[in-house]
Protein backbone atom coordinates (compact mmCIF):
# COMPACT_ATOMS: atom_id res chain seq x y z
CA UNK A 1 0.00 0.00 0.00
CA UNK A 2 1.47 3.45 -1.02
CA UNK A 3 2.36 5.81 2.08
CA UNK A 4 0.76 9.30 1.26
CA UNK A 5 2.01 12.36 3.47
CA UNK A 6 -0.52 15.48 3.03
CA UNK A 7 1.17 18.58 4.14
CA UNK A 8 -0.76 22.24 4.00
CA UNK A 9 1.71 24.95 5.50
CA UNK A 10 -1.45 26.79 7.31
CA UNK A 11 -2.36 23.92 9.40
CA UNK A 12 0.24 24.73 11.59
CA UNK A 13 0.53 23.13 15.65
CA UNK A 14 3.37 25.94 17.33
CA UNK A 15 6.08 27.55 16.77
CA UNK A 16 9.30 25.38 17.55
CA UNK A 17 11.69 26.38 20.49
CA UNK A 18 14.90 25.72 19.70
CA UNK A 19 15.96 24.28 23.11
CA UNK A 20 14.61 21.17 21.79
CA UNK A 21 18.21 20.36 20.83
CA UNK A 22 19.56 20.78 24.25
CA UNK A 23 22.34 18.74 25.89
CA UNK A 24 23.22 17.30 29.25
CA UNK A 25 26.41 16.95 31.04
CA UNK A 26 26.74 15.17 34.49
CA UNK A 27 29.79 14.72 36.38
CA UNK A 28 29.42 10.69 35.58
CA UNK A 29 32.11 8.65 34.19
CA UNK A 30 34.02 9.78 31.27
CA UNK A 31 31.36 12.70 30.65
CA UNK A 32 33.00 15.39 32.04
CA UNK A 33 36.80 14.23 33.19
CA UNK A 34 38.03 12.40 29.91
CA UNK A 35 35.32 13.44 27.29
CA UNK A 36 34.82 17.32 27.65
CA UNK A 37 37.72 18.14 29.82
CA UNK A 38 40.93 16.34 29.99
CA UNK A 39 43.85 19.05 30.46
CA UNK A 40 47.22 17.85 29.30
CA UNK A 41 45.24 16.29 26.56
CA UNK A 42 47.09 17.11 22.82
CA UNK A 43 43.82 17.00 21.75
CA UNK A 44 43.04 20.16 24.18
CA UNK A 45 42.97 23.74 24.67
CA UNK A 46 44.70 26.21 27.32
CA UNK A 47 41.61 25.45 28.99
CA UNK A 48 41.95 21.95 29.15
CA UNK A 49 38.73 21.36 26.99
CA UNK A 50 38.65 19.02 23.79
CA UNK A 51 38.67 20.84 20.45
CA UNK A 52 38.06 17.74 18.70
CA UNK A 53 34.89 17.02 21.35
CA UNK A 54 33.65 20.76 20.88
CA UNK A 55 33.84 20.95 17.07
CA UNK A 56 31.55 17.81 16.91
CA UNK A 57 29.13 19.03 19.60
CA UNK A 58 29.01 22.46 17.31
CA UNK A 59 27.61 20.45 14.76
CA UNK A 60 24.66 19.92 17.11
CA UNK A 61 24.13 23.47 17.57
CA UNK A 62 22.44 22.63 20.76
CA UNK A 63 21.28 26.10 22.42
CA UNK A 64 20.87 25.22 26.40
CA UNK A 65 23.12 22.83 28.08
CA UNK A 66 22.14 20.90 31.60
CA UNK A 67 24.44 20.61 34.07
CA UNK A 68 26.06 19.21 36.86
CA UNK A 69 23.47 16.33 37.18
CA UNK A 70 21.99 14.10 37.64
CA UNK A 71 21.75 12.08 40.71
CA UNK A 72 25.12 13.69 41.08
CA UNK A 73 23.73 17.14 41.87
CA UNK A 74 22.01 16.12 44.78
CA UNK A 75 25.04 15.89 47.11
CA UNK A 76 27.00 18.28 44.92
CA UNK A 77 28.24 21.34 46.56
CA UNK A 78 28.96 24.46 44.28
CA UNK A 79 31.34 26.43 46.57
CA UNK A 80 33.56 22.84 45.81
CA UNK A 81 34.02 23.79 42.25
CA UNK A 82 35.20 27.48 42.20
CA UNK A 83 38.22 28.95 43.50
CA UNK A 84 42.09 28.09 42.91
CA UNK A 85 42.15 24.51 41.57
CA UNK A 86 45.10 24.29 44.48
CA UNK A 87 42.34 24.89 47.15
CA UNK A 88 39.42 22.61 45.66
CA UNK A 89 38.67 19.24 48.03
CA UNK A 90 38.49 16.10 46.39
CA UNK A 91 35.24 14.50 47.62
CA UNK A 92 33.53 11.16 48.33
CA UNK A 93 30.30 11.06 45.33
CA UNK A 94 27.60 9.05 46.49
CA UNK A 95 25.30 9.05 43.13
CA UNK A 96 28.24 7.56 41.25
CA UNK A 97 29.98 5.63 43.56
CA UNK A 98 33.15 7.62 42.84
CA UNK A 99 35.93 10.27 43.70
CA UNK A 100 35.15 13.79 42.61
CA UNK A 101 37.78 16.04 42.06
CA UNK A 102 36.25 19.17 41.80
CA UNK A 103 38.80 20.46 38.63
CA UNK A 104 35.41 21.32 36.29
CA UNK A 105 32.96 23.69 38.60
CA UNK A 106 30.68 25.99 37.31
CA UNK A 107 33.02 28.93 35.97
CA UNK A 108 34.53 26.08 33.70
CA UNK A 109 31.46 25.01 32.68
CA UNK A 110 29.92 28.34 31.92
CA UNK A 111 32.93 28.52 29.57
CA UNK A 112 32.78 25.64 28.24
CA UNK A 113 29.04 26.67 27.15
CA UNK A 114 30.21 29.86 25.68
CA UNK A 115 32.31 28.05 23.34
CA UNK A 116 29.67 26.07 22.69
CA UNK A 117 27.23 28.81 22.02
CA UNK A 118 24.88 27.04 24.64
CA UNK A 119 22.97 28.91 27.26
CA UNK A 120 24.20 27.09 31.06
CA UNK A 121 21.11 25.55 32.55
CA UNK A 122 22.37 24.40 36.14
CA UNK A 123 20.39 22.16 38.45
CA UNK A 124 20.58 23.01 42.42
CA UNK A 125 20.59 20.97 45.47
CA UNK A 126 17.40 19.80 46.43
CA UNK A 127 19.14 16.50 47.66
CA UNK A 128 21.16 17.06 50.50
CA UNK A 129 21.16 21.00 50.19
CA UNK A 130 19.05 23.49 51.10
CA UNK A 131 17.54 26.51 49.89
CA UNK A 132 19.85 29.21 50.97
CA UNK A 133 23.03 27.46 49.30
CA UNK A 134 20.60 27.44 45.93
CA UNK A 135 20.23 31.07 46.01
CA UNK A 136 23.68 31.99 47.04
CA UNK A 137 24.71 29.90 43.72
CA UNK A 138 22.49 32.09 42.27
CA UNK A 139 23.54 35.66 43.54
CA UNK A 140 27.87 34.32 42.66
CA UNK A 141 26.19 33.42 39.33
CA UNK A 142 24.23 36.46 38.10
CA UNK A 143 24.57 39.11 40.93
CA UNK A 144 25.71 42.68 39.96
CA UNK A 145 25.83 44.34 43.24
CA UNK A 146 28.68 45.13 45.50
CA UNK A 147 27.19 41.84 47.46
CA UNK A 148 30.27 39.00 48.95
CA UNK A 149 29.31 36.35 46.41
CA UNK A 150 29.16 38.98 43.25
CA UNK A 151 33.08 39.76 45.22
CA UNK A 152 33.89 36.39 44.74
CA UNK A 153 32.55 35.67 41.62
CA UNK A 154 35.37 38.66 40.51
CA UNK A 155 37.97 37.13 42.99
CA UNK A 156 37.91 33.89 40.59
CA UNK A 157 38.29 36.32 37.38
CA UNK A 158 35.00 36.66 36.32
CA UNK A 159 33.90 40.63 36.55
CA UNK A 160 30.36 40.01 34.23
CA UNK A 161 27.93 38.16 35.45
CA UNK A 162 27.13 34.93 34.02
CA UNK A 163 23.74 35.35 33.48
CA UNK A 164 22.55 32.20 34.01
CA UNK A 165 18.63 31.98 32.82
CA UNK A 166 17.79 28.63 33.45
CA UNK A 167 17.52 27.02 36.91
CA UNK A 168 16.13 23.66 37.70
CA UNK A 169 15.03 22.77 41.58
CA UNK A 170 16.62 19.12 41.96
CA UNK A 171 16.97 16.02 40.06
CA UNK A 172 14.39 13.24 39.72
CA UNK A 173 13.47 14.00 43.48
CA UNK A 174 10.53 10.94 43.00
CA UNK A 175 12.98 8.29 42.30
CA UNK A 176 14.29 6.03 45.82
CA UNK A 177 17.59 5.95 43.88
CA UNK A 178 17.88 9.90 44.63
CA UNK A 179 20.24 11.48 47.63
CA UNK A 180 17.05 13.41 49.14
CA UNK A 181 14.59 11.28 47.97
CA UNK A 182 10.86 13.49 48.89
CA UNK A 183 7.18 12.57 48.70
CA UNK A 184 5.02 14.40 46.85
CA UNK A 185 4.12 16.70 49.19
CA UNK A 186 7.47 17.20 50.64
CA UNK A 187 8.85 18.53 47.09
CA UNK A 188 6.00 20.56 46.15
CA UNK A 189 6.80 22.63 49.51
CA UNK A 190 10.14 22.41 49.12
CA UNK A 191 10.08 23.54 45.16
CA UNK A 192 7.68 26.67 46.82
CA UNK A 193 10.17 27.70 49.25
CA UNK A 194 13.65 27.22 47.00
CA UNK A 195 11.33 29.16 43.65
CA UNK A 196 10.55 31.90 46.54
CA UNK A 197 14.14 33.01 47.53
CA UNK A 198 15.15 32.42 43.55
CA UNK A 199 12.98 34.47 42.31
CA UNK A 200 13.45 37.00 45.10
CA UNK A 201 17.31 36.87 44.09
CA UNK A 202 16.89 37.29 40.49
CA UNK A 203 13.15 38.17 39.15
CA UNK A 204 14.58 37.11 35.56
CA UNK A 205 15.51 33.28 35.87
CA UNK A 206 13.38 30.88 34.35
CA UNK A 207 12.80 27.63 36.76
CA UNK A 208 12.28 24.28 36.29
CA UNK A 209 10.55 21.98 38.69
CA UNK A 210 11.60 17.97 38.96
CA UNK A 211 8.24 16.53 38.12
CA UNK A 212 8.60 12.96 36.70
CA UNK A 213 11.11 10.26 36.31
CA UNK A 214 9.47 7.50 37.58
CA UNK A 215 6.07 6.50 35.84
CA UNK A 216 4.25 4.90 38.23
CA UNK A 217 0.70 6.11 38.90
CA UNK A 218 1.62 8.55 41.47
CA UNK A 219 2.89 10.78 39.10
CA UNK A 220 0.04 12.27 38.76
CA UNK A 221 0.06 13.24 42.08
CA UNK A 222 3.09 14.78 42.05
CA UNK A 223 2.38 17.37 39.31
CA UNK A 224 -0.93 17.77 40.77
CA UNK A 225 0.45 19.09 43.97
CA UNK A 226 3.35 21.14 42.22
CA UNK A 227 0.62 23.22 41.06
CA UNK A 228 -1.04 23.31 43.55
CA UNK A 229 1.43 24.86 45.63
CA UNK A 230 3.59 26.46 43.06
CA UNK A 231 2.14 26.78 39.89
CA UNK A 232 2.95 30.58 39.79
CA UNK A 233 6.53 29.68 39.90
CA UNK A 234 6.73 27.13 37.72
CA UNK A 235 8.43 27.84 33.97
CA UNK A 236 8.85 24.17 33.29
CA UNK A 237 7.38 21.01 34.26
CA UNK A 238 10.84 18.57 33.71
CA UNK A 239 9.75 15.15 32.92
CA UNK A 240 12.54 12.50 32.18
CA UNK A 241 12.35 9.12 30.36
CA UNK A 242 14.92 6.70 28.50
CA UNK A 243 13.92 3.67 26.55
CA UNK A 244 15.57 0.62 25.19
CA UNK A 245 14.91 -2.86 23.19
CA UNK A 246 14.82 -4.85 26.62
CA UNK A 247 12.07 -6.20 28.88
CA UNK A 248 14.14 -4.47 31.92
CA UNK A 249 12.50 -1.12 31.03
CA UNK A 250 8.70 -3.02 30.46
CA UNK A 251 9.72 -3.70 26.01
CA UNK A 252 9.54 -7.33 24.56
CA UNK A 253 13.44 -8.22 24.59
CA UNK A 254 15.63 -7.67 21.61
CA UNK A 255 12.07 -7.20 19.49
CA UNK A 256 12.56 -4.85 16.72
CA UNK A 257 9.03 -4.20 15.82
CA UNK A 258 8.06 -3.43 19.14
CA UNK A 259 11.31 -1.44 19.92
CA UNK A 260 10.05 0.68 16.46
CA UNK A 261 6.05 1.10 18.59
CA UNK A 262 7.90 2.68 21.48
CA UNK A 263 6.73 5.75 19.60
CA UNK A 264 3.51 4.82 21.45
CA UNK A 265 4.84 5.24 24.87
CA UNK A 266 5.90 8.48 23.93
CA UNK A 267 3.31 9.79 22.74
CA UNK A 268 1.33 8.93 25.90
CA UNK A 269 3.48 10.37 28.52
CA UNK A 270 3.65 13.44 26.50
CA UNK A 271 -0.01 13.59 26.00
CA UNK A 272 -0.81 12.62 29.69
CA UNK A 273 1.44 15.07 31.08
CA UNK A 274 -0.12 17.82 28.90
CA UNK A 275 -3.45 16.60 29.76
CA UNK A 276 -2.72 16.86 33.76
CA UNK A 277 -1.11 20.37 33.15
CA UNK A 278 -3.95 21.88 31.16
CA UNK A 279 -6.79 20.42 33.54
CA UNK A 280 -4.89 21.82 36.78
CA UNK A 281 -3.78 25.28 35.33
CA UNK A 282 -7.86 25.48 33.85
CA UNK A 283 -8.71 24.09 37.68
CA UNK A 284 -6.09 26.92 39.25
CA UNK A 285 -7.51 29.51 36.24
CA UNK A 286 -3.69 29.87 35.98
CA UNK A 287 -2.90 33.19 33.65
CA UNK A 288 0.19 31.55 31.88
CA UNK A 289 1.37 28.33 30.21
CA UNK A 290 3.63 25.47 31.96
CA UNK A 291 5.53 24.15 28.87
CA UNK A 292 7.57 20.43 29.18
CA UNK A 293 11.10 19.89 29.51
CA UNK A 294 12.07 16.77 28.44
CA UNK A 295 15.11 17.36 30.23
CA UNK A 296 16.76 13.91 30.42
CA UNK A 297 15.35 11.55 27.49
CA UNK A 298 17.90 8.55 25.17
CA UNK A 299 18.19 5.23 24.42
CA UNK A 300 19.74 3.90 27.79
CA UNK A 301 19.41 0.03 28.61
CA UNK A 302 22.72 -2.13 27.92
CA UNK A 303 25.12 -0.68 30.63
CA UNK A 304 24.24 -0.33 33.89
CA UNK A 305 27.45 -0.40 35.57
CA UNK A 306 28.21 2.12 37.92
CA UNK A 307 30.14 5.04 36.79
CA UNK A 308 31.05 4.20 33.38
CA UNK A 309 27.76 3.87 30.88
CA UNK A 310 29.07 3.68 28.03
CA UNK A 311 26.80 2.53 25.69
CA UNK A 312 27.49 1.30 22.37
CA UNK A 313 24.36 2.43 20.40
CA UNK A 314 23.33 1.05 16.36
CA UNK A 315 21.27 1.87 13.63
CA UNK A 316 18.10 0.94 15.69
CA UNK A 317 18.98 3.19 18.44
CA UNK A 318 19.42 5.96 15.10
CA UNK A 319 15.66 5.45 14.42
CA UNK A 320 14.54 5.77 18.26
CA UNK A 321 15.91 9.05 18.64
CA UNK A 322 14.62 10.36 15.31
CA UNK A 323 11.21 9.17 16.62
CA UNK A 324 11.99 11.50 19.81
CA UNK A 325 12.37 14.56 17.92
CA UNK A 326 9.52 13.99 15.46
CA UNK A 327 7.73 13.48 18.51
CA UNK A 328 8.57 16.25 20.10
CA UNK A 329 7.74 18.40 17.04
CA UNK A 330 4.28 17.40 16.64
CA UNK A 331 4.01 18.26 20.33
CA UNK A 332 5.63 21.72 20.22
CA UNK A 333 2.55 23.08 21.77
CA UNK A 334 3.65 22.21 24.81
CA UNK A 335 7.19 20.60 25.07
CA UNK A 336 9.42 23.40 24.47
CA UNK A 337 12.88 22.36 25.89
CA UNK A 338 14.49 18.74 25.61
CA UNK A 339 18.26 17.82 26.71
CA UNK A 340 19.59 14.30 25.65
CA UNK A 341 21.30 12.48 28.05
CA UNK A 342 24.61 12.73 27.67
CA UNK A 343 26.67 14.59 25.18
CA UNK A 344 30.01 12.83 25.67
CA UNK A 345 30.82 8.95 26.59
CA UNK A 346 28.07 8.78 28.91
CA UNK A 347 25.00 7.05 26.95
CA UNK A 348 25.81 10.00 24.50
CA UNK A 349 26.27 10.48 20.82
CA UNK A 350 29.92 11.19 20.71
CA UNK A 351 32.48 8.46 22.20
CA UNK A 352 36.48 9.86 23.20
CA UNK A 353 39.70 8.05 23.82
CA UNK A 354 43.39 9.76 24.21
CA UNK A 355 43.78 9.78 20.56
CA UNK A 356 40.32 11.01 19.08
CA UNK A 357 36.84 10.06 19.05
CA UNK A 358 34.18 8.23 17.34
CA UNK A 359 30.65 9.74 16.23
CA UNK A 360 27.53 7.45 17.30
CA UNK A 361 24.63 6.55 15.44
CA UNK A 362 22.35 8.72 17.68
CA UNK A 363 24.50 11.22 16.10
CA UNK A 364 23.86 11.84 12.72
CA UNK A 365 19.83 12.04 13.14
CA UNK A 366 20.23 14.74 15.92
CA UNK A 367 22.58 16.80 13.35
CA UNK A 368 20.31 16.42 10.78
CA UNK A 369 16.96 17.81 12.96
CA UNK A 370 18.93 20.44 14.62
CA UNK A 371 20.41 21.77 11.42
CA UNK A 372 17.19 21.49 9.15
CA UNK A 373 14.26 22.31 11.69
CA UNK A 374 12.28 25.13 10.65
CA UNK A 375 10.54 27.27 13.18
CA UNK A 376 6.92 26.30 12.99
CA UNK A 377 5.58 22.92 14.02
CA UNK A 378 3.23 21.68 10.70
CA UNK A 379 0.25 19.46 11.30
CA UNK A 380 1.05 16.65 8.90
CA UNK A 381 -1.68 13.55 7.99
CA UNK A 382 -0.16 10.44 6.27
CA UNK A 383 -1.43 6.84 5.93
CA UNK A 384 -0.54 4.22 4.44
CA UNK A 385 1.42 0.77 5.28
CA UNK A 386 0.77 -0.17 9.06
CA UNK A 387 2.85 -3.40 11.45
CA UNK A 388 1.58 -5.01 14.97
CA UNK A 389 3.14 -5.65 17.85
CA UNK A 390 2.06 -7.80 20.75
CA UNK A 391 0.95 -4.90 22.43
CA UNK A 392 -0.33 -2.44 19.50
CA UNK A 393 -2.17 -3.31 16.09
CA UNK A 394 -1.98 -1.43 12.97
CA UNK A 395 0.55 0.98 13.60
CA UNK A 396 1.89 3.21 10.16
CA UNK A 397 4.84 2.04 9.37
CA UNK A 398 6.46 5.58 8.79
CA UNK A 399 6.73 7.77 12.05
CA UNK A 400 6.32 11.68 10.81
CA UNK A 401 6.57 15.28 11.44
CA UNK A 402 7.48 18.46 9.39
CA UNK A 403 8.53 22.14 9.58
CA UNK A 404 8.41 25.09 8.28
CA UNK A 405 10.74 28.35 7.95
CA UNK A 406 8.29 30.56 8.30
CA UNK A 407 10.75 33.30 6.59
CA UNK A 408 13.09 31.39 4.10
CA UNK A 409 9.33 29.61 2.85
CA UNK A 410 11.28 25.96 3.02
CA UNK A 411 9.66 23.00 4.53
CA UNK A 412 11.78 19.89 6.25
CA UNK A 413 9.79 16.61 6.19
CA UNK A 414 10.86 14.02 8.60
CA UNK A 415 10.01 10.31 7.99
CA UNK A 416 11.47 7.49 9.96
CA UNK A 417 10.65 3.66 7.92
CA UNK A 418 9.86 1.62 10.64
CA UNK A 419 10.08 -1.75 8.49
CA UNK A 420 13.17 -3.89 9.14
CA UNK A 421 13.17 -5.29 5.27
CA UNK A 422 10.99 -3.10 3.12
CA UNK A 423 11.41 -0.09 1.04
CA UNK A 424 8.37 2.15 1.44
CA UNK A 425 7.03 3.66 -1.74
CA UNK A 426 5.85 7.32 -0.42
CA UNK A 427 3.95 10.63 -2.06
CA UNK A 428 4.68 13.97 -0.23
CA UNK A 429 1.80 16.34 -1.38
CA UNK A 430 1.63 19.71 -0.96
CA UNK A 431 -2.41 21.01 -0.51
CA UNK A 432 -1.56 24.53 -0.41
CA UNK A 433 2.14 25.05 -2.25
CA UNK A 434 4.20 23.61 -4.70
CA UNK A 435 7.90 22.81 -4.96
CA UNK A 436 10.65 25.37 -6.00
CA UNK A 437 13.36 23.50 -7.28
CA UNK A 438 14.84 20.26 -5.94
CA UNK A 439 14.62 18.44 -2.91
CA UNK A 440 17.90 18.06 -0.86
CA UNK A 441 17.35 14.49 0.92
CA UNK A 442 19.46 13.52 3.70
CA UNK A 443 19.49 9.96 4.50
CA UNK A 444 20.76 8.44 7.57
CA UNK A 445 21.23 4.31 7.20
CA UNK A 446 24.01 1.48 7.72
CA UNK A 447 23.84 -2.22 6.48
CA UNK A 448 21.69 -3.38 9.16
CA UNK A 449 19.66 -2.50 12.20
CA UNK A 450 22.41 -3.50 14.80
CA UNK A 451 25.13 -2.09 12.95
CA UNK A 452 27.19 0.28 15.15
CA UNK A 453 29.64 3.16 14.74
CA UNK A 454 33.24 1.60 16.27
CA UNK A 455 36.59 3.51 16.35
CA UNK A 456 36.84 -0.12 14.17
CA UNK A 457 34.05 0.39 11.82
CA UNK A 458 33.22 4.48 12.64
CA UNK A 459 31.76 4.79 9.23
CA UNK A 460 29.48 1.95 9.81
CA UNK A 461 26.11 4.42 9.83
CA UNK A 462 26.57 7.35 8.29
CA UNK A 463 24.65 10.15 5.97
CA UNK A 464 23.91 10.21 2.55
CA UNK A 465 22.61 13.14 0.87
CA UNK A 466 21.72 13.63 -2.80
CA UNK A 467 19.19 15.80 -4.61
CA UNK A 468 15.37 15.28 -6.08
CA UNK A 469 14.19 16.84 -9.05
CA UNK A 470 10.92 17.85 -7.86
CA UNK A 471 7.73 20.12 -9.73
CA UNK A 472 4.07 21.08 -8.60
CA UNK A 473 2.52 19.68 -5.64
CA UNK A 474 3.63 16.32 -5.19
CA UNK A 475 6.90 14.31 -5.00
CA UNK A 476 7.11 10.57 -5.15
CA UNK A 477 10.00 8.36 -3.27
CA UNK A 478 11.11 5.94 -2.13
CA UNK A 479 12.52 5.35 1.47
CA UNK A 480 14.98 2.80 2.44
CA UNK A 481 14.05 0.08 5.24
CA UNK A 482 15.45 0.89 8.40
CA UNK A 483 16.38 4.41 7.59
CA UNK A 484 15.70 8.27 9.18
CA UNK A 485 14.93 10.57 5.96
CA UNK A 486 15.02 14.06 6.02
CA UNK A 487 13.58 16.35 2.61
CA UNK A 488 14.39 19.96 2.92
CA UNK A 489 12.96 22.10 0.09
CA UNK A 490 12.10 25.81 -1.09
CA UNK A 491 8.08 25.97 -1.61
CA UNK A 492 6.34 28.69 -3.26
Amino acid sequence: MPNRVTIDTERTIAPIDRNLFGGFAEHLGRCIYGGIFEPGSPLADERGLRTDVLAALQRLRMPVMRYPGGNFVSGYRWRDGVGPLEERPTRMELAWHDLEPNSFGTNEFVDFCRALGSAPYLAVNAGDGDMREARDWLEYCNGSKDTAFVKLRKQHGYEAPHGVKYWGIGNEVDGPWQIGFKTAEEYARAYAEYAKVMKWTDPSVMLLASAVSLWQPSWVERVQLLMEHAASQIDYMAIHWYVGNDAKRGYRDDDFASYMAISEKMEDMLSATEGIIRAMSSALKLEHDIPIAVDEWNVWYRVHNEGKLEEVYNLEDALVVAMHFNAFIRHAHSVKMANIAQIVNVIAPILTRSDGMVLQTIFHPFEIYSRTCGDTALDVHWSGDTFSTPEFDALRVLDVSATLDTKARKIAVYLVNRSESASSETTIELGNARFAGPVTSHVVNGPGVKASNTFETPGSVGVREHSLAATGRSLTLMLEPHSVTALVCDIA
